[in-house]
């Protein structure tokens, strides 16, 4: 018999009414809002009503540099939610929301897989409350109130050719890149070069995850930089006036979501920062909601422990205060094997025959990778748990290689089958990481607000990624030396490079030494509270692929969804 597709799992769910779901987390009626059947906000008050309780362990999911098939880090971060309560204890799951532009392209949905899944899967996927939606407007109408600011005379100064903020939209569309707005007639505006980039990389959206409260919330948005003057000096949201219709957008949006797992676990699904640019995590808001509600809060970071982690340490755990007990690093057979530079894995296309072959020589070969990543976790002085996320074309001297690299490197693992068990296939991880969040911890950041932006850089390259040094262009240098002249130097980084390397070479696998990390450019997200050094050529503006997940999904007869995953 054919393993049923996710979609078919989800339908299948036995859901409980969600507002018990809240009242085990321990949120009364009157701290709810909801939201169709299955989906709650949560009010801002529960965060002051919470914090007397308890704290949970607090638990965030890593995993090694993934393939282009991502090695089930959400998976597994459903998967542990759900264990926890096969030994007894009471977890809360906080995971970002999806972006419509990954779900139509290549993704087709983010709610985890198998029998550990967040439900239900459409609405997870489809809109949810209008978060991103509301990130959208925000973003568009600092935009709207930017081109009529320099219509109307420009008493800022502008510089039109060093105007920064461009415009945000939730798909996949290449075309919206690089465009020129204003063409027309005088009354149309002031024709300038512009584009778009996907709402996940909005500045607006990073705001809105590391936001602590409303108030928080409206200031950061004051201090988006959207320009700069012919002086060279930054101009704001505020000083053109956009900022407070922002926060009135934005106001219901940073009231957390609730939903559940197939197995009932609470899960705050909020936020959804873009991995590259961004830093890639879920809401603080979320967290200090969740922090007072079980007794593990596990949230998930993007990509690998080189870049969501690191970030979810240096900048998310700045913003809200919180200190980490434990880290989980999800690792594949299939991604250490192309760590050992022997295969290629192509999304869209099948794995290579010989990649399937048992072969544990090339997963201890490939194993530089995971070494590198818990050498990553444990530079914050955080306990790493290795999570062997098993496929059924694994073999088990594989999953042993695996457990031996892990041994090597005093790191306790555990092989998982929640994809295909639910939280029963995840029990032996959750009590591994019950174990590492009752040790000592001393969670420590990688580098002092008081450093200097070169020296925060390289930091991370050569402490995180292993490089030998880094290499600034004059364009880089210059506006390094610009946003430590206008007092933005005491904040953290968030070097904006491929997910697919520990390097900024997507082609180098492993743990690549001897190379330099060249920056070619950095942006200030003043508002968000980070700068970001820009490494290769990111784009914040994704295209479809030949045959985008877009083309299969659709309604039936019945006028069912078809087609997400």
């Amino acid at each position: 018999m054919a393993f049923p597709s996710d979609l078919e799992i989800a339908r299948h769910a036995q859901l409980k009414p969600i507002e018990d779901v809240a009242g085990e987390m321990g949120l009364g009626g009157h701290l709810l809002e909801p939201y169709g059947r299955d989906v709650l906000k949560i009010r801002l008050e529960a965060v002051q009503e919470l914090a007397d309780r308890p704290k949970a362990k607090y638990v965030v999911v890593s995993a090694i540099t993934p393939t282009p098939l991502g090695e089930g880090k959400t998976t597994t971060t459903v998967g542990l939610g759900q264990a926890m309560s096969h030994i007894g204890k009471k977890a809360t799951v906080a995971i970002r929301q999806p972006s419509m532009g990954p779900t139509f392209g290549i993704k087709g949905g983010a709610a985890g897989g198998g029998y550990s899944q967040v439900v239900p899967m459409e609405i997870l996927n489809l809109h949810l409350t209008g978060d991103f939606h509301a990130v959208t407007e925000a973003h568009n109408m600092l935009s709207a109130v930017l081109d009529n600011h320099l219509y109307q005379g420009n008493q800022a100064d502008f510089d039109q050719h060093r105007i920064t903020w461009r415009r945000v939209l939730d798909v996949n569309d290449r075309v919206l890149r690089n465009v020129i707005v204003g063409l027309g007639t005088h009354i149309d505006g002031i024709p300038r070069q512009t584009g778009f980039d996907i709402t996940a990389a909005s500045e607006v959206m990073a705001i809105f995850a590391l936001a602590r409260s409303l108030p928080e919330m409206r200031a950061r948005l004051g201090r988006i930089v959207v320009g700069y003057s012919r002086h060279g000096l930054p101009i704001t949201a505020d000083e053109i006036g956009g900022a407070g219709a922002m926060a009135v957008i934005m106001r219901d949006a940073l009231k957390p979501n609730l939903m559940q797992t197939l197995e009932n676990t609470p899960v705050l699904v909020h936020a959804g920062p873009f991995g590259n640019i961004a830093h890639g995590n879920s809401s603080v808001m979320a967290d200090l909601i969740g922090i007072h509600s079980g007794d593990f809060l596990i949230t998930e970071a993007g990509f690998g422990a080189d870049m969501g982690a690191e970030r979810f340490f240096n900048i998310k755990c700045r913003a809200s205060g919180l200190t980490p007990d434990a880290a989980v690093v999800v690792a594949t057979v299939r991604a250490l094997k192309a760590h050992s530079g022997k295969h290629k894995i192509v999304a869209g296309k099948p794995l290579p025959e010989a990649l399937l072959r048992e072969n544990p020589d090339e997963v201890h070969i490939g194993g530089a990778n995971l070494r590198k990543q818990i050498e990553n976790i444990r530079l914050h002085g955080v306990s790493p748990v290795v999570a062997i996320n098993a496929f059924p074309d694994d073999h088990p001297s594989e999953h042993d290689a695996i457990a031996e690299i892990a041994a090597s490197m005093g790191a306790r693992s555990a092989v998982c089958t929640h994809f295909a068990k639910g939280g029963a296939g995840a029990t032996e991880l959750a009590e591994a990481v019950a174990e590492a969040a009752d040790e000592p911890s001393d969670f420590h950041f990688l580098y002092p607000d008081s450093a200097s932006l070169r020296e925060k850089i390289e930091t991370v390259a050569t402490r995180v990624y292993g490089a030998d040094g880094v290499d600034y262009d004059l364009t880089a240098a210059r506006q390094l030396d610009s946003y430590e002249r206008n007092g933005f130097g005491s904040l953290p980084v968030c070097i904006a490079k491929t997910h697919l390397s520990i390097s900024s070479d997507s082609s180098l696998k492993g743990a690549p030494t001897g190379w330099r990390l060249p920056v070619r450019e950095v942006r200030a997200s003043v508002g968000a509270g980070f700068i970001y050094p820009i490494c290769g050529d990111m784009r914040t503006m994704p295209g479809l692929g030949a045959d985008p997940a877009a083309h299969h999904i659709d309604l039936d007869e019945n006028g069912e969804i078809v087609g997400l995953s």
